[in-house]
């Protein structure tokens, strides 16, 4: 098949969804309100509440829930094939993702936007609210520490990356500053700090800053690295969010944009022929594709993490409840148009060239193979991002623009995106301590600083108890299921809290049973795997958050059964 055509079918069914389906959830479902009260003014502070622009929170919005999941997840899901994975991306996002992202959101939007986790107490009972914060505390913390090691590596990866990656802090507070203080437009400014940023894009081509050039060893460049972003994380996510959160990643989102344009003018101009294969029920080495496929593709068709960006960062700063449906639906319709994406380049742009190590060139679904040869030879985060990388250059450059140049502008497009995911993460987890302190009563603790040291200090712990800095990886097996543990459970809450409302619940029910379900049974599996490996500490960990997982389900059935009772 021909990758435009397949383009343009899947992009043509998300502006389709976003007008109807989406549109029919806002109205009939959630029944949004103009007239209703936002917590950005009921609670406004100027530092976590402030009412925003709803384009320059969909552009917060949409970096923070992109980060790298869009794009590792479908270069790894390939291996099945393309079909599944362009099905599962395509009504994922539409029927899963994108509801949970919005339902998310709009009951964040009338609790004082409270996390989905905290406002269970009182939408289910307050011990669903305990179990449930302990599951994100966890989820947050193994995401925070193997961020931080990933966007070192990934400074190593592409040691051009680093000046605009860094560049863009001090443009971003400036944008801030010009938007909040001077009320200068936010949509010719934030043209002119992209245009700044890709001046330095430039200057990273031809000026790549690797920390081994001042005699560092590799170890030790991720371990100085790891400390610079943890010091950053904590600096990003305490200071007020209009100063560097938001403008940063409104910078991001123009990112996406200049990207998905540069694909699609690739995709237009080379018109790859798809070669990886339709479906491939085995290949060598992989776990079976059910339930992998709908644990490995999360964030481009349904991810828990979106349920806590929506009512964490996002719900706080939305101006109007009318906004709710572009900024949570429509930001999911955008990542998977990006994961679509993705998936094009990896199906048919590897296809155009792909160098081998021994410097042979190879194409067609010769490249293709060579690359996905096996399971262990496509899942290491090199492989993962080189899939991508290799397929979206060798489109790109079809446009005419040097190969450096190419390559610059997706490894700042990469680095960015996780970036905005590692300090994104680290404020939600402030919030998350906050709100177990004011649960427990301990409201010095829920504190900004305090809690914030919490979120810090103990993912550093995770990332360095064993000295390099990838402690966290031994943890790193749970994070997929953990993550779309968190989707179905959001799900649940979003349920119950329609039920409340004696709204239709059909259109969430669904997919809560069905991740539940793919959750559920990809544990048992991963159980499995760590008695038969003699892995004690993950099928100890594993086998609590299992435990956790069943005991709010059994909470919410007793709901379920009293309020039909009643």
């Amino acid at each position: 098949m021909n990758t435009l055509f397949l383009a343009a079918i899947i992009m043509g069914a998300y502006l389709i969804a976003y007008f109807t389906y989406g549109k029919f959830l806002g109205k009939k479902i959630f029944h949004i309100a103009a007239d209703n009260v936002c917590p950005s003014h009921e609670l406004q502070d100027d530092i976590d509440f402030i009412p925003t622009n709803k384009h320059i929170l969909f552009g917060h919005h949409f970096t923070s829930i992109a980060g790298l999941g869009p794009i590792v997840g479908p270069a790894v899901a390939i291996i099945w094939g393309w079909v599944p994975a362009v099905l599962w991306v395509l009504f994922g996002s539409i029927f899963f993702g994108a509801v949970h992202d919005f339902g998310a959101l709009v009951v964040s939007l009338r609790h004082q936007g409270r996390s989905i986790g905290d406002l269970s107490a009182d939408i289910i009972n307050p011990r669903v609210r305990s179990l449930f914060l302990l599951i994100i505390f966890l989820f947050l913390l193994i995401l925070i520490a193997v961020f931080a090691l990933v966007i070192a590596i990934l400074f190593t990866m592409y040691p051009q990356a680093v000046i605009p990656v860094w560049v863009e802090v001090p443009i971003a507070v400036w944008l801030g500053y010009m938007v909040y203080k001077k009320n200068c437009s936010h949509v010719t400014l934030g043209i002119i700090a992209v245009i700044l940023m890709y001046l330095f894009v430039g200057v990273g081509a031809y000026v790549p800053v690797d920390l081994q050039m001042f005699g560092l060893s590799d170890g030790n460049v991720l371990i100085v690295w790891m400390i610079i972003l943890f010091v950053y994380a904590y600096i990003a996510s305490t200071l007020p969010v209009q100063t560097l959160l938001q403008p940063r990643d409104y910078i991001n989102s123009h990112q996406l944009f200049i990207a998905l344009a540069l694909l699609l003018a690739g995709v237009l101009i080379a018109q790859p022929e798809i070669v990886a294969p339709a479906y491939n029920a085995s290949p060598v080495g992989a776990p079976p594709m059910w339930p992998y496929l709908f644990v490995i593709i999360a964030c481009g068709a349904i991810s828990g993490f979106h349920s806590l960006v929506s009512s964490g960062t996002s719900s706080k700063q939305c101006y109007s409840e009318t906004d709710a449906r572009f900024i949570g639906y429509g930001s999911m319709l955008m990542e998977g148009t990006l994961s679509a994406l993705v998936i094009v380049s990896v199906a048919g742009g590897i296809g155009l060239g792909l160098t081998t190590g021994d410097g042979e060139i190879l194409t067609g679904h010769a490249a293709f193979s060579h690359h996905y040869a096996s399971w262990a030879a496509a899942s290491g985060l090199g492989a993962k991002i080189g899939a991508f990388v290799t397929g979206a250059a060798n489109m790109i450059e079809a446009c005419g623009i040097p190969a450096n140049i190419t390559m610059t502008i997706m490894g700042v497009f990469i680095v960015s995106f996780a970036a905005t995911s590692l300090d994104t993460a680290t404020r939600l987890q402030r919030y998350i301590v906050g709100e177990l302190a004011t649960a427990y009563k301990l409201p010095w603790l829920a504190r900004r600083h305090p809690a914030t040291l919490i979120a810090v200090l103990s993912a550093f712990v995770l990332a360095f108890y064993n000295g390099s800095g990838k402690g966290a990886m031994i943890l790193w097996p749970l994070f997929g299921t953990v993550n779309q543990l968190l989707a179905s459970m959001a799900l649940l809450v979003i349920t119950i809290y329609l039920l409340k409302q004696r709204s239709s619940i059909i259109f969430t029910a669904i997919p809560m049973f069905f991740m539940i379900i793919m959750t559920g049974w990809a544990m048992i599996l991963g159980l499995q795997n760590f008695y038969h490996d003699q892995n004690w500490l993950l099928f100890v960990i594993s086998s609590m958050v299992f435990v956790l997982e069943i005991w709010m389900i059994i909470e919410a059935i007793l709901y379920f059964k009293k309020k039909i009772n009643s």
